[in-house]
């Protein structure tokens, strides 16, 4: 089984991150922002990896460092599960509709992180989240995951909509990704003979 625990803590935040790869999409996760906790839910059920996310964060503030920590402790975990990376389909990408909203993504576990982000949001908050978040959690957990990651906004207008796509977006694409290739199980997907 791929898994992995994580914890960081610095002055701001305390995260605690548990990840199976190879679940069933089960999650229990607590950050204290329940927008934000509704949006990891809906990573862990589309990408069927199991994942339990406590973060203890300086929300008397704004939810700023408690959401890019996360980011950077769910993508540091993930990398650890996935170890080097043997018999991984490696990319993946998902066109995904919810409602007036319609996201693209495309993502390689390269292990050379890049981020693409063409998302545009037509309020600042969703209910008291500030939006621009969505945006630092992916690049956080893209950078400490090792991923490039593509995420572009093909159209939306309800500001939910276009953040729950994202995420769902971006966890089927995962999902694909991660999956052994029965083909290449023994293997990396790579010429180089590292990822």
């Amino acid at each position: 089984m791929r898994k992995s625990k994580i914890t960081r803590e610095t002055n701001e935040t305390k995260v605690s991150v548990s990840i199976n790869v190879d679940g069933t999409g089960k999650y229990s996760n607590d950050t204290n922002v329940g927008f934000f906790d509704h949006m990891l839910d809906q990573l862990s059920r589309h990408s069927l990896i199991d994942l339990e996310i406590k973060t203890i964060g300086d929300t008397e503030i704004d939810d700023h460092h408690t959401v890019e920590d996360t980011g950077i402790a769910v993508g540091q975990a993930l990398k650890n599960a996935l170890g080097d990376k043997q018999g991984i389909v490696r990319y993946g990408s998902c066109n995904l509709p919810m409602d007036d909203a319609q996201i693209r993504t495309a993502l390689d576990f390269s292990a050379r992180p890049f981020f693409i982000w063409n998302v545009s949001f037509s309020t600042n908050k969703i209910g008291n989240f500030d939006v621009e978040l969505v945006r630092e959690f992916f690049q956080a957990f893209s950078t400490h995951a090792g991923l490039t990651l593509h995420v572009d906004m093909v159209h939306g207008i309800n500001g939910h909509h276009i953040a729950e796509a994202i995420f769902k977006s971006v966890a089927r694409a995962l999902r694909q990704a991660i999956e052994i290739d029965p083909r290449m199980a023994e293997s990396l997907p790579s010429t180089k003979g590292t990822l």
